[in-house]
């Protein structure tokens, strides 16, 4: 995982932002172009698209143009990344919980 810790770092740079959370979670429904993505947020469309570029450079979203309209999706593969790095730190949280217990209950009726 260790090589992956640079895409990492962009993934969840991008994820902080929510903007971009809300763009990624309309993406969750299908693609859409630029400017159905863009329509709820009261900001100018050059400031919208930094947000687009931010996605696209993370590898969470690709971007396609077909004539004059942009369409953007998701890109699954980094996903699976952070589910990877996810999973890793669920298994050593749950290991540390696990040993805790233990050793609550080990000690549990020890006197003071």
């Amino acid at each position: 995982m260790e090589q992956y810790q640079e895409q990492l770092n962009g993934i969840f740079q991008a994820l902080a932002d929510p903007t971009r959370r809300a763009v990624l979670g309309r993406l969750g429904s299908g693609p859409a172009s630029i400017s159905d993505l863009a329509r709820p947020f009261d900001m100018a469309l050059p400031s919208f698209m930094k947000h687009i570029h931010f996605l696209e450079d993370s590898g969470l979203i690709r971007t396609e143009k077909h004539g004059r309209v942009r369409t953007c999706a998701i890109e699954k593969k980094q996903f699976a990344r952070v589910e990877t790095w996810l999973d890793a730190q669920r298994a050593i949280w749950e290991g540390r919980t696990d040993r805790l217990e233990k050793f609550v209950m080990r000690n549990k009726d020890k006197p003071e």
